[in-house]
């Protein structure tokens, strides 16, 4: 009997695919004053996130990650707002750690390492063709680095595109 395969890993930002940057969108939220955290305050944007998105990531059946520049407050003020549970976050490296090639995003080489040849998504608005090709060359796994619209988040089409590759890897040969 063989060991049963890691499920992929979803690295998630949150400005730009869960908080988009377009017109808002309005999103009824629960306006309880008691739930509100010390994250929350001061930050309007918070309403623009859709309170069901993480019901419709967690039908993904990945391992969902936090890899976003909000840190442990991806847990106390946007994974309440949108049914996620408390989710790991990746700890980003100092500034002026070791660099990739030029237009490489900073993140991308912490997230192929927190990855360990696992497969992943990544799900930023700012994944770049030069991203794509480090991932290619220095990630054993499968990866989908997938580009949101910044102004629109994600949208039906790209949970689509997510399932789709998700199917695809579950479908290869071990």
């Amino acid at each position: 009997m063989t060991a049963p395969a890691e499920r992929p890993l979803l690295f998630l930002d949150i400005d730009g695919p869960l908080i988009p940057f377009g017109s808002p969108t309005g999103h009824p939220q629960a306006t309880d004053a008691a739930a509100a955290t010390p994250a929350d305050q001061g930050n309007p944007l918070l309403t623009r996130l859709d309170p069901g998105i993480g019901a419709r990531l967690m039908a993904l059946g990945c391992d969902l990650v936090w890899a976003t520049t909000w840190m442990d407050e991806a847990n106390e003020a946007v994974a309440p707002r949108i049914g996620l549970p408390r989710l790991p976050v990746v700890e980003w490296p100092d500034a002026g750690a070791e660099e990739g090639p030029r237009g490489l995003h900073w993140k991308t080489r912490p997230l192929v390492e927190w990855a360990d040849g696992r497969p992943f998504i990544w799900v930023d608005d700012e994944i770049s063709a030069v991203d794509r090709l480090w991932v290619a060359a220095g990630h054993p796994g499968p990866s989908l680095l997938h580009h949101v619209d910044p102004a629109k988040g994600l949208e039906d089409a790209d949970f689509s595109a997510l399932a789709g590759w998700l199917e695809a890897v579950a479908a290869r040969p071990r």
